[in-house]
């Protein structure tokens, strides 16, 4: 945020009105695009990695706008309140890393993913039932869920490749007799437009599906600098995960080794208890 501040400070009022104008057509022609794709469901996930908050109420406005009912809501409450929209969300990563840094056995471990969402349904009923496989590696995860997994809503596969994590799921469904027209896909990992249209024609007609739109929506200023390139102006990568519970060091895995944290020792013990299996290292953009 200070880069682009002072990235910006750089700008006549001029250059500026330059700046925002050319952001401002780039992000209409996300959504001429996106009109193009009927029952398409999104919403905004970017408050984390946003330009600014007066940016990112904008782009709620022009989706709200510009695709009408197929723009579902936003998780900002605030900008929800303020444009009469639906708060949307799913559970977090957090809450296994939280119950599996306090486990006190190996077995406790690798039980954890599936106490949190037995822990998610006594608190919410059969509310919010949405799946986030990855904290741990989605295949590990897929390959021990108790069966009664698959009676959730959906899954929401984060930093798996869209089509290659919604195949698994699906064939997970398929497996166990769950019809996968009656649940729900919610790919949210670093998407932009061509990555929507890819997954959503990819899965239309086989899968109900949204998308959760974060940085790519909130803060794509790439190619809009009037002065040439973007110094300041990039999108930035931010990470928020639990570091420790209760004096014991929590970990991430995913399904990307380039976006796990925790230390190198606990990260090399997760991975012998969860195993490494559909990890495939890639940059991390956004």
């Amino acid at each position: 945020m200070n880069c682009a501040r002072a990235a910006l400070k750089n700008y006549g009022p001029f250059a500026l009105d330059v700046l925002y104008a050319r952001a401002k057509a780039k992000m209409w022609e996300k959504v001429e695009r996106l009109q193009k794709l009927p029952d398409l469901k999104i919403s905004d996930f970017g408050t984390r990695r946003r330009h600014s908050f007066l940016w990112q109420r904008w782009c709620v406005e022009a989706l709200k706008e510009g695709i009408g009912e197929a723009f579902t809501g936003t998780s900002n409450v605030k900008l929800a309140m303020d444009n009469d929209l639906e708060a949307l969300g799913t559970n977090a990563h957090e809450l296994p890393m939280v119950l599996a840094a306090l486990a006190q056995t190996d077995e406790a471990l690798k039980a954890a993913p599936y106490q949190v969402l037995q822990d998610w349904e006594s608190y919410y009923g059969g509310n919010l039932k949405i799946v986030l496989p990855d904290a741990f590696g989605t295949d590990s995860f897929l390959k021990h869920a108790p069966d009664w997994v698959a009676d959730w809503t959906g899954f929401r596969p984060d930093s798996a490749p869209a089509i290659e994590g919604g195949e698994k799921i699906i064939a997970r469904w398929q497996s166990r007799g769950r019809d996968p027209r009656e649940k729900l896909l919610i790919f949210s990992d670093g998407l932009d437009v061509d990555m929507i249209e890819e997954a959503y024609l990819h899965f239309d007609g086989r899968v109900r599906m949204t998308f959760g739109w974060g940085t790519n929506l909130t803060n794509d200023f790439e190619g809009c600098a009037p002065d040439g390139p973007n110094p300041g102006l990039d999108p930035i990568s931010i990470v928020a995960k639990v570091s420790e519970a209760n004096g014991r060091p929590a970990v991430k895995l995913s399904d990307n080794p380039a976006k796990a944290t925790g230390t190198p020792e606990e990260i090399a013990r997760y991975l012998s208890i969860f195993g490494d299996a559909g990890m495939a290292l890639h940059a991390v953009k956004v």
